[in-house]
């Protein structure tokens, strides 16, 4: 059985976002790059699937300006993938032309028996891809997923609103988007980053895959960084009249009572 990992190259969270001058999107100068970390989780289930025999290989897949996105390839095959594909794109490609684009290159590979992918990327928070996917390749599919039994048949746990946990049964082929708590991911070991550089990287084009702009379903406009937030009020005094000034900034400031 193949394995399929989609990961996503997002910034990372310690790194200073800037807007571009129009706000149509963020100024990439200077940004550090990272892989998605629930693509890590993907990574890693996909990697002890195959090392308990389970699977026959597993590859990564990657939709994104090549100049970067390989760098993330890399820290999946130094994490134990075994091949790399990237998708030459641009920066601003949506959801839908993404997963358009990751189904074609996954078809081109041949057979596979599952697809495994994060429950989101952190940086645009959509949670679409994977679901679209799983359409594009006509397979069953679920999300949020924190537990995995394999055999026959996928056994996969997964939460739902209220912190309750819900029990999905798959047929192969299937994807799963994995939640934090399904594995601890691994650090890249020095003779695994090693053999990684060594290791040839699949190029393909949106073009060659057939994908165009008429694909893309959103567009997003006028870019706003949070609010600053206000500074912090101290009270003092005892505890009845921090309890009084309390209440009274509640009522008269904040307006939730």
């Amino acid at each position: 059985m193949k394995i399929f990992v989609c990961v996503k190259q997002v910034p990372d969270t310690e790194t200073k976002i800037k807007l571009k001058a129009d706000a149509s999107g963020i100024d990439t100068a200077g940004i550090k790059w990272v892989m998605n970390p629930y693509d890590e989780y993907a990574v890693e289930e996909a990697v002890k699937t195959r090392d308990g025999g389970k699977a026959s290989s597993v590859t990564v897949v990657s939709v994104g300006p090549k100049s970067r996105a390989v760098e993330t390839l890399r820290t999946a095959l130094a994490m134990g993938a075994d091949e790399a594909i990237v998708v030459d794109a641009p920066e601003d490609v949506d959801s839908a032309m993404t997963a358009k684009a990751l189904a074609a290159a996954i078809k081109g590979e041949g057979e596979f028996g599952l697809i495994m992918t994060g429950k989101l990327a952190i940086d645009d928070n959509l949670a679409s891809v994977s679901q679209m996917l799983a359409e594009h390749l006509a397979i069953p599919h679920t999300t949020v997923v924190s537990k995995l039994e394999q055999g026959d048949l996928l056994l996969a746990e997964r939460e739902v609103e209220g912190g309750t946990k819900e029990m999905v049964q798959l047929t192969k082929p299937a994807l799963i988007a994995a939640n934090k708590g399904l594995n601890m991911p691994r650090y890249p070991s020095l003779p695994g980053i090693m053999k990684a550089k060594k290791k040839i990287i699949k190029e393909l084009t949106l073009d060659g895959l057939a994908v165009t702009t008429n694909d893309a379903r959103t567009k997003h406009l006028n870019f706003q960084l949070p609010p600053e937030k206000p500074p912090v009020q101290q009270i003092t005094g005892d505890a009845a009249t921090q309890s009084k000034t309390l209440a009274t900034l509640l009522r008269q400031e904040a307006k939730v009572l």
